[in-house]
């Protein structure tokens, strides 16, 4: 194997693992702001009002974009299993 293709695998390795996580990261990530400004205004400082509706958030966006994100993991999957031939010499 050539390094530039086991750079290549692991650059499409990488972005993979970008687009399957990046839905729920920014997802969450918008829900603790928002929870933390609603926090800040109340002057309510208990760490389960954050967990919760995170939870909650996560649960929708995998219903949401869960096809989606098995979608890309079979694509990169089936990408490894037909070029592995040229992978391996």
């Amino acid at each position: 194997m050539d390094i530039a293709v086991a750079l290549e695998i692991a650059r499409q390795a990488i972005l993979t693992a970008f687009y399957i996580a990046g839905p729920i990261l920014i997802v969450s990530m918008i829900v603790g702001i928002v929870i933390s400004i609603l926090q800040a205004t109340t002057q309510i400082n208990e760490q389960t009002l954050t967990f919760v509706p995170k939870l909650i958030a996560i649960a929708v966006s995998l219903l949401i974009f869960g096809h989606w994100m098995l979608t890309k993991a079979v694509e990169f999957t089936k990408y490894l299993l037909t070029n592995i031939n040229q992978f391996v010499k």
